[in-house]
């Protein structure tokens, strides 16, 4: 018997929902000479559980994004109950990242390939004065958006489509269609927020709809060009993508 089943006749596989601030991080997946949040969670497993753990997430988040319902899922021979180690994990993790949830799943769940969408939302404060209280999490936009008209743009984006427009594979030469099953876009108070639903995202394809979202509510684009931008499956369509800070990974639905 190889290493690895007697590892998993020994184990079990759970699934963690986690939260983080991404401000200081370079994204989630490990990078060479770089923070990132995968690193810190390997790193708190591995001391907590003094067994090299690498964990397995339903996607990966850029540089400064922020999370509220990352997914991820790794195998351990824990023992102890899991609220158990989710107290550890929640004791050694810098204070920027939280285990919301811990659970056992089924062997062959997969955080990545399990899961059936990801919805992501983005945060504007649309005030004419900044707030330094929101200056990570949201991007400020002094003039003022007209939001109807962003959310009856952002139809024309609804249904599978080539994203190639709207952003970049994750491998080289890789497929960019994506199928998006909601995009809307409201205001609270002095915030406007964009959520965005799809079975999977390119690189800055969230941030890059937004971008252009916020060029119709300013009146520089219209839903014909944003429909031909999508058309033109051409990434010099449109120029510019939202700034990180203002984007959060809510959910995974699986």
């Amino acid at each position: 018997m190889s290493a690895a089943r007697h590892a998993e006749d020994v184990g079990h596989r759970l699934m963690a929902v986690i939260e983080y601030d991404g401000t200081d991080y370079h994204g989630f997946q490990i990078q060479a000479n770089a923070p990132t949040v995968q690193e810190a969670l390997e790193r708190a497993l591995v001391k907590i559980t003094q067994e090299h753990i690498q964990i397995r997430a339903s996607g990966r988040t850029d540089a400064g994004v922020h999370a509220v319902g990352q997914v991820v899922d790794f195998w351990t021979a824990w023992e102890r109950s899991v609220e158990e180690l989710q107290r550890a994990l929640n004791a050694v993790l810098p204070a920027d990242i939280a285990v919301r949830q811990l659970a056992p799943v089924a062997q062959d769940f997969h955080s990545r390939y399990s899961a059936r969408s990801r919805v992501y939302r983005y945060d504007i404060w649309n005030h004419p004065i900044r707030s330094p209280l929101r200056r990570w999490t949201c991007y400020h936009i002094a003039r003022r958006l007209d939001v109807e008209r962003m959310a009856e743009a952002a139809q024309v984006l609804v249904g599978e489509h080539d994203f190639r427009t709207f952003g970049a594979p994750m491998q080289p030469n890789g497929p960019t269609v994506r199928a998006v099953k909601r995009i809307e876009a409201w205001r609270e108070r002095d915030k406007v927020l964009v959520e965005i639903e799809a079975n999977a995202f390119l690189r800055r394809m969230a941030r890059r709809v937004v971008a252009a979202l916020i060029d119709v509510g300013h009146g520089r684009l219209t839903e014909v060009d944003l429909a031909d931008a999508l058309a033109a499956a051409d990434p010099a369509e449109l120029i510019g993508s939202a700034p990180a800070h203002g984007l959060s990974l809510v959910r995974v639905e699986y």
